[in-house]
């Protein structure tokens, strides 16, 4: 292939094909083929080509795959369909651009090196991955270890984390692409291939099952449009009184994500009485509401009442949704640039871990699941994983089936049941392996209840995180160089 217009082409279709590996589809060989055209695609290109060729794959992989975004500023956002699909177009032209490192890396130095496609690319991939999980706040959404959650390849997940599913994967993708375009040694790829599945389908048990306490998720679909108009606070207080009546008793019981529409300062009354609703029946009652801090800045916190309250403030906040960098100016663009949440700041690190009686909860709120060192390092060996949301903002897209694969991921890693408690949907009980045990109906008032075994034991993710495998990859890269430099040298 040499012509610039091909390439691109093949990278364009590539980079939509992607998202299909993804939530709600949930067909993983997808993502890999993309990733082995993505590299037909700059084989043999120039750096230009290759970098160009990134970056079409990023702006179709992002176009497809966070259309959802579309929802959130049109429909609820209070801006116009142009502008609205102007301020889509800036996000997936500006993230994009955070490819191009990887892409020039591996165009400039690593393709020359031995072993350059077959562990040159995957490692410089999976580095990718992480430079998007921290760069200017980060957006981890498309990590291509999401998408394994139901192949042979999940296994790699407890053991090192999701960067190392993504690894996994694009190591097949690229023994796919030297399959098929080197046509040497097929019989040595096929079987590299054969032993990463098995590998990935041998399941190790770090963890046991122990004691188990019963759980219910309240799921109160409330209306976004009007939720936070003053008259509505009394309404939704009582909508989920009566929805939790028939579940109080419950070691643990979790709203949603600001399921309570007042100020935690002018709520002392109501936390009172559930404070005694909770004594009274022996439960634990965790509820999403918003607070302010000392200068008067929103927070977005979660908080435990009853026995052993406390309480939990969002660490990782959404761009623009929480928060709006430039915010002198864009106040006052459209309604989402301007709503009173948008004002909001994040929780410290290291906060005191809420209980459930003697349980130590794993909370994040919405956002910071999708960070897995967060998420990792919120409580060390926690009983429970809970995290509450309100993907109400993303209406009937797919951006909620996204989410959820990524919380389920959490699960995985860290060897622990997750209750995930939303708005409207999707409320899920997700098991230690990261499967969906128990699922509520989307867009319904609903109550999950489910018995949830408290795990023991850590898993090496949890206990680890992902910096060894990070080592790990950096000594390979290393090693690497080092091999071709000692080849280059014995050339004649």
């Amino acid at each position: 292939m040499t012509g610039i217009w091909a390439r691109l082409g093949l990278a364009l279709f590539s980079g939509m094909l992607m998202p299909l590996s993804f939530a709600p589809f949930d067909v993983w060989p997808s993502g890999i083929a993309a990733i082995a055209l993505l590299l037909i695609a700059i084989h043999e290109g120039t750096i230009k080509q290759v970098v160009l060729c990134h970056y079409v794959f990023a702006v179709a992989l992002f176009a497809v795959g966070t259309s959802w975004l579309y929802v959130s500023i049109y429909t609820f956002g209070g801006a116009s369909v142009g502008l609205a699909v102007i301020l889509v177009m800036l996000f997936v032209i500006f993230w994009s651009l955070s490819f191009l490192p990887q892409a020039w890396l591996y165009a400039r130095f690593i393709r020359q090196w031995r072993f350059q496609v077959v562990l040159g690319f995957p490692i410089i991939w999976v580095l990718g991955e992480w430079l998007r999980g921290w760069l200017l706040t980060g957006f981890p959404w498309f990590y291509l270890g999401y998408s394994h959650l139901y192949s042979p390849l999940a296994s790699f997940a407890p053991v090192a984390g999701v960067l190392a599913v993504s690894f996994a994967a694009c190591l097949l993708a690229s023994l796919l692409f030297s399959f098929l375009v080197k046509r040497q040694k097929r019989f040595a790829l096929l079987g590299m291939a054969v032993i990463l599945l098995a590998v990935g389908a041998a399941e190790l048990e770090f963890v046991t099952a122990g004691s188990s306490i019963q759980v219910a998720a309240v799921q109160g679909n409330i209306d976004q449009h009007s939720k936070w108009q003053r008259n509505m606070v009394m309404p939704i207080v009582n909508h989920y009184s009566k929805l939790t009546e028939p579940v109080w008793g419950a070691d643990l019981i979790v709203w949603p994500e600001a399921a309570i529409t007042l100020l935690r300062g002018d709520a002392h009354w109501l936390l009172a009485q559930f404070k005694a609703l909770s004594e009274a029946w022996g439960s634990t009652l965790l509820m999403g509401i918003p607070d302010r801090n000392q200068d008067g800045r929103y927070l977005n916190s979660a908080v435990v009442v009853g026995e052993t309250p406390g309480q939990y403030i969002k660490q990782q906040l959404v761009p623009f949704g929480e928060y709006v960098p430039f915010e002198d100016y864009l106040r006052g663009l459209i309604t989402l640039f301007d709503l009173p949440m948008s004002r909001n700041v994040a929780g410290g690190s290291g906060q005191k871990p809420l209980m459930a009686g003697d349980i130590r909860l794993s909370v994040s709120i919405c956002y910071d699941v999708v960070f897995p060192e967060l998420v990792r390092g919120n409580v060390s060996d926690p009983g429970l994983m809970v995290t509450i949301s309100n993907d109400t903002w993303f209406g009937n897209s797919y951006g909620p089936d996204q989410h959820m694969q990524i919380a389920s991921m959490r699960a995985l890693e860290n060897g622990r049941y997750l209750l995930r408690v939303t708005n409207n949907g999707i409320t899920a009980l997700v098991d230690y392996k990261g499967q969906i045990v128990q699922q509520l109906q989307r867009d319904t008032a609903a109550v999950l209840s489910a018995e949830v075994p408290i795990m023991r034991g850590l898993t090496p993710y949890h206990q680890y995180g992902q910096a060894p495998f990070l080592i790990i990859l950096g000594l390979l890269l290393t090693g690497l160089w080092l091999s071709s430099r000692q080849e280059n040298h014995r050339k004649p």
